[in-house]
């Protein structure tokens, strides 16, 4: 038999679906093109439903900036911990890669939403530093490992790691054929090597 759900459980359900449903149509048609209407229908709710969660669309957008986040941010200590985390790493991207178009459709329509409304670029800031503290707490224990000084702030070096990131996934995107998915993990082995080459004991 199904358990039946308390009020808690259906409310946060309720959430659930519907940020799931906005997230779809945010990477088909994008935020603005997205209405609270379509949003509810694809969720299978009612407007009514949608409003009962959230006060408007802004409120939503924030809400999936950081539950998009929280779980990524997860995966990756997830990685971290594994016996081979560059095996683990490769196996992430391999997965993500499966969902590029909308992963990526997704990413930069919340880009676009937050350089037409200012209010949001701290939430999209905020979850960039996740990903920029992941990439540099990971570069400061690989330097800790080989018993070196990194070349530069670990901070910088993340910075340099997550922007040549973003841009391989657009290569990944537009020659499919040709680069494979596991082109950020190679390039970012690649830096690291150079980097340790470069810095002495």
């Amino acid at each position: 038999m199904r358990k039946r759900l308390n009020q808690a459980e259906r409310r946060q359900q309720t959430r659930t679906l519907l940020l799931a449903a906005a997230a779809e149509l945010f990477a088909d048609r994008g935020v603005n093109g997205t209405s609270v209407e379509q949003i509810a229908e694809r969720a299978g709710y009612s407007r009514g439903a949608f409003y009962g969660n959230f006060t408007d669309k802004h409120e939503l957008v924030v809400e999936l900036l950081k539950q998009r986040t929280l779980h990524e941010l997860d995966e990756v200590k997830d990685i971290a911990q594994r016996p081979d985390p560059y095996a683990a790493l490769r196996e992430w991207h391999k997965a993500r890669a499966e969902h590029l178009a909308g992963w990526l459709s997704l990413r930069i329509e919340l880009i676009q939403y937050a350089l037409r409304n200012p209010s949001f670029q701290p939430q999209l800031a905020e979850r960039e530093r996740v990903a920029l503290d992941a990439h540099a707490n990971s570069i400061e224990s690989t330097f800790t490992s080989l018993g070196k000084e990194p070349p530069a702030d670990p901070g910088f070096l993340a910075l340099i790691v997550h922007a040549l990131e973003d841009g391989l996934m657009v290569q990944r995107m537009l020659f499919p054929d040709e680069i494979s998915d596991d082109v950020i993990v190679d390039a970012a082995e690649l830096l690291m090597r150079t980097w340790a080459a470069a810095t002495p004991r």
